[in-house]
């Protein structure tokens, strides 16, 4: 049985989904996937190593700015730990 595969925004690396955070913006915060809406998917690597990188392309992406790097690495600090 095949298990699918998706891509991190920050590196582009494939994955097996379960290896890989999946987050979403809801009013301009970053928060774990809530099961509606559009989401995206975030290597554990990126998470822990690339915040800066990774808020820079969250921003671009989902088009908001309204979150700052402190802001965003603690929620990225929370996920890293509990994954």
């Amino acid at each position: 049985m095949s298990q699918p595969i998706r891509m991190c925004i920050a590196c582009r690396e494939r994955a097996l989904q379960s290896d890989l955070q999946r987050l979403q913006i809801i009013d301009g915060k970053l928060v774990e996937f809530t099961k509606a809406g559009r989401s995206f998917y975030v290597c554990k690597t990126c998470i822990t190593c690339n915040a800066k990188k990774l808020l820079k392309i969250v921003n671009h992406r989902c088009k908001t700015h309204h979150q700052t790097l402190s802001e965003c690495g603690k929620i990225f600090k929370e996920i890293g730990t509990d994954g």
